[in-house]
């Protein structure tokens, strides 16, 4: 590892459209979910110009049984679907909740795909899809995730309060962050730039409301960094491009699934490709994503190393894990391996050798918490109740024994 280096991350607001997206198909997973907690659901959102678009498969006792919707389901969809473009906040010419055009193209999930998915016999549930997935955690910050990406968020889910709350009346739904910091000894030393890009009402691009305009955005920062990081050296980028009235869906063309980076570790950790957001939890893309991330937090929470990455691969209908793997990076404890980290994972009866069952059983994951996943990052948050469980550190009693 590089002690001294300069590194960025960025996020996007809830109003870009990309997240619009994601946002619309986490509602929807929720809304099945809701209704049966064993559907499954794959549903991809495409935002323009007055224009949501669903496409996917799903599976759901009591709303798409048989190639057929139940009595009043496709309209209960398309009220979620504008409620969450209206809970955004998203009442434009060029895109508005109550005046877009509605598609609705979810059919039913592919027999074949189902065949390797669901238990039968002997057979245990598989997963869902073939992949890799990667989770992380460092100790840069208090929820033990890199300190770009848990920054850039900060600064976005500020202005999104000030935003709903009143406070900044000039700003629209549609924004994006960066932070570059520059590390010493491994540690954030100092923030270097910050890029800040929102959309905003009409006349902040010029003259004294778009000093206005760059004097809030540069407090919130004031108010999100540390102080220790800021200084007269520190650049700012603040709607570099000029004007930024035009914005959201109606601006740039949004798709589920497109801001896996900005979801997981700002490109801090590895990636294994998959999507999260539209998916249910039978999905690995999503499932053992989380509860790689909940490993690596456990172990960083529990002081066995400074850093950790840990890499999950599965086969389509095939239960058990092809893979585990754990790299410290060279930061575990003294007398404490990567392997032996590997081994007391797999001795930890409770998570179901890390099963597709055994992932959802142990996190809790067959309920309607996903719409809150889908901006500002699927990690680094707070559990509450049923909410973000793969950020609970309850297993650090457990691995520290093995270890001991």
């Amino acid at each position: 590892m590089r002690s001294n280096y300069l590194f960025t991350s960025e996020s996007v607001s809830e109003g870009h459209p990309d997240k619009v997206a994601d946002q619309i198909s986490d509602a929807i997973v929720d809304l099945f979910l809701s209704k049966d907690p064993e559907a499954r659901i794959a549903c991809e959102t495409l935002t323009t110009t007055q224009l949501v678009v669903l496409a996917g498969e799903i599976r759901c006792k009591g709303v798409y049984e048989n190639g057929a919707w139940a009595a009043g389901a496709q309209e209960e969809i398309e009220k979620i679907v504008r409620e969450t473009v209206r809970e955004i906040g998203y009442e434009q010419d060029g895109f508005h909740w109550n005046q877009f055009r509605f598609e609705n193209n979810l059919h039913g999930q592919s027999a074949h795909i189902a065949q390797g998915v669901d238990a039968s016999g002997n057979k245990d549930e598989g997963a869902g899809d073939q992949g890799i997935m990667f989770g992380f955690a460092c100790d840069e910050t208090p929820d033990l995730m890199p300190a770009t990406l848990y920054y850039s968020h900060k600064i976005l889910e500020r202005m999104a309060a000030d935003r709903h709350s009143g406070a900044a009346p000039f700003l629209e739904p549609d924004a994006k962050s960066q932070v570059t910091l520059r590390f010493e000894n491994g540690k954030p030393a100092a923030a270097t730039a910050i890029v800040v890009s929102t959309q905003h009402g009409k006349g902040y691009d010029e003259g004294e409301k778009e000093a206005e305009l760059k004097a809030y955005v540069k407090q919130v920062v004031a108010d999100i960094l540390p102080a220790e990081l800021l200084s007269d050296k520190t650049v700012y980028h603040i709607n570099p491009t000029g004007s930024f009235e035009i914005g959201g869906p109606d601006g740039d063309a949004g798709l589920t699934g497109r801001k896996i980076i900005v979801d997981t570790y700002g490109g801090a950790a590895p990636h294994g490709g998959g999507a999260f957001s539209g998916k249910d939890p039978t999905k690995v893309d999503r499932s053992a994503a989380y509860i790689s991330r909940y490993l690596a937090k456990n172990i960083v929470a529990a002081g066995l190393a400074r850093r950790c990455t840990i890499q999950l691969a599965y086969a389509i209908g095939v239960s058990e894990p092809l893979s585990l793997y754990v790299d410290t990076h060279g930061t575990a404890s003294e007398g404490i391996t990567d392997a032996a980290i590997e081994t007391a994972i797999q001795g930890i009866e409770a998570l179901g050798k890390l099963t597709p069952r055994g992932i959802r059983t142990h996190l809790g994951l067959n309920k309607p918490i996903y719409r809150k996943t889908a901006a500002y990052g699927h990690f680094g948050r707070k559990a509450e109740g049923d909410l973000f469980p793969w950020e609970r550190t309850d297993l650090v009693d457990k691995l520290k024994a093995a270890l001991a």
